[in-house]
């Protein structure tokens, strides 16, 4: 097996600094957006998103995360899957932009599921997707929004996103 680094710590803070002004662009402002991310690598993502948005707009962007667990259609392959909290930030979803944000989009059902867990939280006005690598194979109708890097990959090679908030570390690698 042989590992790459396809983003380095520096090449990751470039990406978020481009994806948060893609997201005050698109949304013409800061103003009702909400951050969530997708656990576990998408929550420390969308709160640097959201640091990140404040610090361009001027205007604070609250962050909270979405547990998917319950909502995947993948339960009975893996039951063992261990939920973990959903934050909604105060003043709620309805009627706001949502921006999910996750680490990897792959097949797209991990967004499947956040659409459906959104559901039983509220009503967005939108929601977007923002992920910092999408490595295509879809097998769902999901586009991300906004994308840190696009890496094409073979199904047989495996992408780790390394964040220092939870790994030490800060590193996207493909491994195959």
């Amino acid at each position: 097996m042989s590992t790459r680094t396809v983003l380095s710590s520096a090449d990751i803070d470039r990406a978020l600094t481009r994806i948060s002004h893609e997201i005050l662009e698109s949304n013409r402002g800061p103003e009702g957006l909400v951050l969530l991310g997708i656990p576990t690598r998408g929550v420390p993502l969308a709160e640097r998103i959201a640091a990140l948005i404040t610090r361009f707009g001027g205007v604070p962007v609250p962050a909270g995360s979405l547990d998917v667990t319950m909502y995947r259609d993948d339960l009975h392959r893996n039951p063992t899957r261990t939920p973990r909290p959903t934050q909604i930030p105060d003043g709620g979803i309805d009627g706001r932009t949502v921006v999910l944000v996750d680490d990897v989009l792959f097949s797209g059902r991990s967004i499947r599921a956040a659409l459906d867990a959104l559901q039983d939280i509220g009503r967005p006005a939108a929601v977007r997707l923002a992920t910092l690598v999408d490595r295509g194979h879809r097998e769902l109708p999901i586009r991300p929004d906004f994308v840190g890097k696009n890496l094409p990959s073979s199904r047989d090679e495996r992408v780790h996103v390394r964040l220092a908030e939870i790994d030490d570390v800060e590193e996207v690698t493909i491994e195959s």
